[in-house]
């Protein structure tokens, strides 16, 4: 985020998070293994899973831009948790989910049909789900039994739901919180907009979101925000550009395939948002 785009928001996220920490902090999820658990053997295993063989190069090239030891740290995974992954796509962020859990928890994914093949494809890895809930928002947006998960996580995928409409993205907001325990935690990674965008229009043409939208949207549906990162932050990006002209895609024109480089992937905000 650009400085004067920052500054623009510290005293919304200064008043927000002055209770929100400490409540969070409070209701944190506890499990069997949460005694034992330390933060550095989960950091240890994030690293081992970001690490694996099982990740191919092209994968692992993309994690200086998506940091995802740190994103999942900062969300407060822990390997006895169940999580529900949201719309996971090629399963970026599932190769080390997946295994990370598989020892001790439970990872759900909120997906489509199609997923099954990816799934089939990589049965070493992606074997390790223990179910797949259907999920195609806003006619599928029920992700089980309430009261049932610990964290719920999203990557990059609220302007797409966005894009069907507003009450598509709070469906699945609502979804989020009906799923997860008292203390659960939702974490959504997203490409950035300029603060106070006006959200439709930034999701359609720019496939981002501004900010302080996210976090309105997050308090009105009952979540407190636990805590705002800047982990997946890149201050070069001007936010208004579409995200798909800069890496990896750069889908536009060869002529700005090396100033789209300079600039690398996406700014992008980090939101914890805890169910009370």
């Amino acid at each position: 985020m650009l400085p004067h785009t920052r500054k623009s928001l510290t005293l919304l996220l200064a008043s927000l998070l002055l209770g929100a920490v400490a409540g969070s902090a409070a209701a944190a999820p506890a499990g069997p293994a949460a005694a034992s658990t330390t933060a550095a053997s989960t950091a240890t295993l994030l690293q081992q899973a970001a690490d694996g063989s099982w990740r191919p190069a092209a994968q692992k090239a993309r994690d200086p831009y998506r940091h995802p030891v740190q994103t999942l740290q900062f969300f407060g995974i822990r390997p006895d948790m169940t999580v529900i992954e949201l719309a996971p796509g090629g399963g970026w962020f599932t190769e080390i989910l997946a295994p990370f859990l598989a020892p001790h928890g439970h990872l759900i994914e909120a997906a489509p049909p199609s997923f099954a093949n990816t799934i089939k494809a990589n049965p070493a890895v992606f074997g390790h789900i223990e179910k797949v809930v259907p999920f195609a928002p806003p006619a599928q947006v029920k992700l089980g039994p309430d009261n049932s998960a610990d964290m719920v996580l999203t990557f990059r995928n609220t302007h797409d739901w966005m894009n069907h409409s507003p009450a598509t993205l709070a469906a699945v907001f609502k979804a989020a919180f009906d799923v997860l325990k008292p203390g659960g935690v939702l974490g959504v990674t997203e490409h950035r907009a300029k603060p106070f965008a006006d959200a439709v229009q930034s999701a359609r043409l720019l496939h981002r979101l501004p900010e302080d939208y996210l976090i309105t949207l997050g308090l009105d549906t009952g979540f407190r925000l636990g805590g705002v990162s800047e982990i997946n932050a890149n201050p070069k990006d001007p936010e208004d550009i579409n995200v798909h002209r800069l890496p990896p895609d750069l889908a536009g024109p060869a002529s700005e395939h090396a100033k789209m480089k300079a600039i690398g992937e996406s700014d992008r905000m980090t939101l914890r948002f805890v169910k009370p």
